[in-house]
């Protein structure tokens, strides 16, 4: 790699938290790409791109083939984008992404793009003919001659199907390794195996969403999310939690199973409901979907979440879990939990509250002071989500769709539940491997986050360049 030619070239998530595109250069004119995401709220990329154009500003007949970490959108959302631009080369990701990742794209075409089936029909098509799926903890060879690529994936831990991706480049005979993090998850998240620590590594491209804090551990978020529970049994009130329809959303469910089985038998504060009255509403189609996909991967599930099955319990399809459908059921469903005086818990998407059928019940339901609004994932900024989360704590507004509505109900956020690591997760990362890398590149987080980690990484591993694009 000469001076000129740069080892990456970074097509989002460098000024912001979404839309990730990083392109390996392989120093002879050609690359490959890892990831290729939507962007979200206010953040966008050097070449324009944003929310609202989402297209390709780079040049695609040089790439040879498409990584994928995982399959959350702001990963992967531009990947029809990339194919309508001309790429036509395999698209590489593990196995459980392989089976995920149609479904999400075509909720994303369908939201973002087209109604036409027939076309939708076609770009999945296309799609499941370039999917090559990848095992766990084996070499790839992906590039063969001078140079050459092999890659691997590891488990992440972020979500179903989640890796990072270990890059082995080889020019005139000496070998780079390039570690593309993905997102990075933190241990003891429910379902998922822990991420594999990583042995070694030359250049790390190193997520920072969550590089200035530290979450709260499993039992704490456990019964901060009890007690937020309880207050939808004193107040007969409704429990808002916008989230992203893979990964969270299953996590979510798997915890709120676990509440009902312990507290089976007794009544909730007041006295008037029992836990077994608690209606858990999954309004979303896709997370529903996602959901029977990930019952389907329990194969991949961790030690823990496999006992509950063998024990005959059902994590993600408990009795008191009730999914809505169709429009119209949604509406209705709104329109009683408005009105009733009835605990429940709706989780429903987007998980930022830029759209989707979250944004119907915090319509009816920010102004009541009997409801409560759960954030549980990464609000970016320029989203409803963020502003809820800023100023509802001190009575503030949001505005929804060009209307204004006062925020009376009550406003949380539980970092633990996360699917993102921490700052001391990251730093553990790092120091698992054997000789730390030579070289640290942080994207995929806010300025503050990314300067706090700097210093972090810096102060543990003082020989270590830690670069920000």
């Amino acid at each position: 790699m000469t001076d000129a030619t740069p080892l990456i070239a970074h097509h989002g998530a460098v000024d912001g938290v979404t839309g990730s595109c990083h392109e390996l250069m392989l120093g002879d004119g050609r690359s490959v790409l890892i990831d290729c995401g939507l962007f979200q709220g206010a953040e966008t990329a050097s070449d324009g791109s944003d929310a609202r154009r989402p297209g390709i500003g780079f040049p695609v007949d040089r790439i040879q083939a498409l990584i994928l970490t995982h399959v959350h959108i702001d990963h992967v959302g531009r990947l029809p984008h990339l194919l309508a631009a001309g790429f036509r080369g395999p698209i590489l990701c593990s196995e459980a992404s392989a089976e995920l990742l149609p479904l999400v794209l075509e909720d994303a075409l369908k939201v973002g793009v087209t109604r036409d089936a027939a076309l939708i029909e076609a770009v999945l098509r296309g799609l499941r003919a370039r999917l090559v799926p990848l095992p766990y903890a084996d070499w790839h060879p992906l590039i063969t001659g001078d140079p050459a690529l092999r890659i691997r994936l590891q488990q992440a831990g972020h979500i179903l199907g989640s890796a990072y991706v270990e890059c082995d480049l080889t020019r005139a005979g000496t070998t780079t390794r390039i570690l593309f993090s993905g997102d990075l998850g933190a241990p003891h998240t429910p379902l998922l195996p822990d991420p594999t620590p990583p042995e070694s590594a030359d250049v790390v491209v190193l997520e920072s969403t969550y590089g200035d804090r530290t979450h709260e551990d499993r039992s704490t978020r456990h019964q901060r999310l009890r007690a937020m529970v309880e207050h939808a049994f004193e107040d007969g009130g409704t429990l808002l939690i916008p989230a992203f329809s893979i990964g969270r959303t299953q996590e979510l469910l798997y915890e709120l199973e676990t509440l009902v089985h312990e507290n089976r038998g007794t009544k909730g504060t007041g006295g008037k409901w029992s836990w077994e009255d608690l209606a858990v509403v999954l309004d979303s189609p896709l997370a529903a979907d996602l959901t029977a996909g990930y019952r389907r991967l329990r194969a991949h599930w961790d030690r823990e979440a496999k006992a509950r099955v063998a024990a005959g319990r059902h994590p993600l399809a408990f009795d008191r879990m009730l999914t809505v459908d169709d429009h119209a059921a949604h509406l209705r469903m709104v329109e009683y939990l408005a009105r009733e005086h009835r605990p429940a818990i709706v989780i429903a998407a987007s998980g930022m509250c830029a759209g989707g059928r979250i944004v119907n019940y915090l319509k009816a339901m920010l102004g009541d002071p009997r409801h409560d609004v759960l954030f549980v994932g990464y609000q970016a900024a320029g989203t409803p989500g963020r502003d809820i989360q800023g100023y509802g704590p001190r009575g503030g507004y949001v505005e929804l769709d060009g209307r204004r509505y006062d925020i009376r109900a009550r406003i949380h956020t539980i970092g633990g539940y996360s699917a993102h690591a921490d700052q001391h997760d990251l730093l553990d990362f790092i120091g698992a491997m054997s000789t730390p890398p030579r070289e640290v590149i942080l994207v995929h987080g806010e300025h503050d986050a990314k300067t706090a980690l700097r210093d972090a990484l810096l102060q543990r591993f003082p020989g270590v360049k830690v670069s920000i694009p």
